[in-house]
Formats: C-alpha cells, structure tokens, sequence
C-alpha cells in the first residue's frame, strides 16, 4: 500500500496478500479483544454482534474446547498468511523497484487518509485505459470504459482521483465531467458545438485529445448516449476517450474495452480501515476496550465509507471510555428501532439516495429524516451546520428542512456531501408506519 506500484499482475497478487493480512487482522482483534465489552461479560467467547459469516459460531461452554477451537481458527489463518507469504518472496524483489508513496511505515494512517483505499487495482485499470490507446480499434471509433458498482461504493472518487493524475492531465487537452441529463436533446447541441470549438483550439495542443466522464445519476437512457456518441465522433479528436459511471450493469454494453467494477469493501477489509485511522498514532493495545468497542461500531456501520468518515473523526475527537459507550448504547438502540420499523439498515436507503432515517443521540426520542442529498465542490458555499452536531450533540437545528454538511472528502475530488433534513419525533414516524 506504500508503493506506486503500476504492474497489474503484481497488483492481482498483492490483492491476494493484502486480503489475507486483512482476515489475519480481523481474526487476531475478535478472539484478542472478546472479553472487553462494556459489562466485562466472563465465558463470553464472541459477542452476539461479532457472529459474522467470516467467524464461526462459537457454541462451545467447556473452557478447553473454546481454546482449542479459538487456537485452530487462529492457526488455519496464520497458516494461510505463511502459505502466501512464501509465493511472494520473488515479487517482494520487484517491489523494491517502485518508488514509496509515503516514506514513514508507522504512519500508515496519513497515507490512509490521503489515497483511495482498497482501489489501487481498479485505479490502474482505469489509469491504463486513459493513457494507452488499444490498437484494434478503428481511428473513427472513441473508446468508452464503464464503471459501475452500487451507490456510494466510490465510483465517481475513483474517476476523479485518477483524473487528478497528472499524466492524465497531461494526456488529454480537456476534461470534461457531464451528469445524463446532459445529453438531452436540448443541450446536445450545445454540447457538439463546445466539442468542436475545442477541437479548432487545441489542435497543436496535446493533439485536441478530450476525456468526456459522464455520471449517470439515474437508469441511463441509451438512445440519447448513443446520439451523443455518434455526434461526438464527427467532432471529437482521435484519441479522445469517454468514462461511464452508473450503479446500472446495462451500461456495460456500452463499453469498448471492457469494464471495471467496484464493490463495497469486505469486513475485513472495512475494519482494518476503520481501525487504523481511528486510533491513528495510537497504539490500539493500550486500549484494548476501546478497540473492542470501535469493532461493534464498525459492524453496525455496514461497510459504508461516508458513515466511518463521519464516526472517525467523533471518536478521535472523543477519544474515552465514557463517549464511546454512549455512543455504542446509541447506536445498538438506533439501529434495533430502524429494522424493526423499516425492515433494514439506515445505509440501504441512503447509498441509492432515497430518503433515509437516522438518530439523536442525546434526544434520543426524536429523529432526523433525510429527504435529500447532494454534493458541493471545495469551492462552493457549504452549510454551516454540521449534521454531526445535530446527531452526537447538542446543537439545535432549525424548525422545518434544513441543509447540513454531513461529511468532507479528504481526497479528491474534495467534495462536501450535504443532506437536506428535517428532526421530527420518532413516534410520529412510527404512527406513519403503521397506517401506511
């Protein structure tokens, strides 16, 4: 993770490794930090919330047999990590040759937080796929790569971090970033006319190359993309590439090289990130409660990244016992209120933005409804009500519908992700519920 390493066999073999680190990680911290919960339970071997499907139900109440298994489960996994790490002694020579990223290893948690994490694959890919030109394809044809995965995976971060590469910025004479609605009628010719005027301009600049990244918010409609398409072919430079974000598999058809999917990151993966940013410089076994703790919030995160972004930066801001309980109380609550009324997790409907419930912690009676969600670039006017303070603290918010920063992207594109919500009481909601 600390190399800028471009070979995409080696990053196939390196995904294999860093997956098996991670399961290794995961392991060590359930068994290592079980017993630490907030009633110091005894004889508890995992705790209810910890009974995922990487760990066995641990049914056991003879203290051998619990060991014993405990001390199998662990052995396969450290078994597993040794089998991996001898296949990979030859591609550690290799690795030496590419360049370190950040040159200060016991810092791992300022080169998480500054790159994608767990996309180094996927960004070579699309890395690849903008600086090469594939040499079976026509001069007349414009490539087109699709990039699909579910709501809020990270699919239009990883385009945007890469577009910030400076290669690709060197590349192409202009970047261009489009939404679907874009490409109605009404504004294709407006369009064309911009494709055209750029290609008089730059036609000794970087050979009028443009990338075009279109983000379909929507299901997006093919016969408009492929009139786009065709009118961007007779006034686009060869060489000129296109970029397709959708949470839709049908735009796969549209690509010419193939696609590249993005999933959410497992459980393993979603808690040694969490976990390293954070506790930080921290060394987490000094503080085997709190680790304990900060894995049963992870769990009930549901792997969603904009929610850890926002929990991360509480939690190191409050970084005791007390708080965290608290909030660990908060949330177990939270989240048995919002399945037994909606039937699923907060994130579900949020990641495909619907409106979504989430809660106060300290008005616990009351709870916030998300009608809407959008995003605002590092140079737009952002709200200066955080949605963090009306959730953890004590701040109160406006009557009616409000806007709240809920999150900063630390990475580009940079962007403020913003809600527009409302606080109403919880048994209003429920009395909705029920005659509905």
């Amino acid at each position: 993770m600390g190399r800028d390493i471009t070979n995409q066999a080696m990053l196939q073999q390196l995904d294999m490794l860093r997956d098996a680190m991670y399961q290794a990680c995961y392991m060590h911290d359930t068994f290592m930090y079980q017993s630490h919960s907030e009633k110091d339970a005894k004889g508890q071997v995992v705790s209810h919330s910890f009974s995922l499907s990487k760990v066995n139900h641990l049914k056991v109440i003879d203290s051998s047999s619990r060991n014993t298994l405990i001390l199998k489960q662990l052995q396969d996994t450290l078994d597993n990590l040794n089998c991996m790490i001898l296949d990979m002694k030859e591609l550690d020579v290799f690795m030496t040759s590419y360049p370190r990223l950040y040159r200060q290893p016991y810092s791992m948690h300022l080169l998480l937080s500054n790159c994608m994490f767990g996309r180094q694959m996927e960004a070579e890919l699309v890395l690849s796929f903008l600086l090469h030109t594939q040499p079976h394809h026509g001069a007349e044809e414009l490539e087109v790569l699709p990039v699909v995965g579910p709501g809020k995976v990270g699919k239009s971060t990883l385009v945007a971090h890469v577009c910030n590469d400076e290669r690709v910025r060197g590349h192409f004479s202009e970047i261009m970033f489009l939404k679907d609605h874009d490409l109605k009628d009404e504004k294709l010719t407006f369009l064309v006319e911009r494709c055209m005027k750029k290609h008089r301009n730059s036609l000794l600049n970087k050979d009028g190359r443009m990338l075009v990244v279109v983000e379909a918010a929507g299901d997006m409609n093919i016969d408009e993309w492929k009139r786009f398409y065709a009118a961007s072919k007779r006034c686009m430079r060869s060489g000129s590439k296109f970029i397709i974000t959708s949470r839709f598999d049908k735009i796969t058809k549209l690509g010419t090289v193939g696609e590249v999917t993005l999933k959410y990151l497992s459980d393993e993966a979603y808690w040694y990130f969490f976990k390293t940013l954070t506790f930080g410089s921290t060394d987490p076994k000094m503080h085997p409660r709190l680790v304990y703790m900060a894995m049963e919030i992870a769990r009930m995160l549901n792997r969603c990244l904009l929610g850890a972004t926002a929990t991360i930066c509480m939690l190191r801001d409050n970084f005791d016992i007390p708080f965290w309980c608290k909030f660990l109380a908060f949330l177990r609550g939270f989240m048995k209120w919002h399945a037994s009324t909606f039937g699923d997790h907060p994130s579900d409907a949020l990641n495909q933005d619907k409106p979504g419930h989430l809660g106060r912690m300290f008005r616990t009676s009351e709870e916030i409804m998300v009608h809407h969600q959008y995003e605002r670039s590092s140079q737009e006017e952002i709200p200066k009500i955080a949605l963090q303070s009306v959730m953890y603290g004590s701040v109160k918010p406006p009557a009616g519908r409000f806007d709240a920063l809920a999150c900063r992207s630390p990475i580009p594109p940079y962007y403020n992700y913003i809600y527009t919500c409302e606080v109403r009481d919880m048994k209003t909601t429920c009395a909705k519920r029920k005659r509905s």
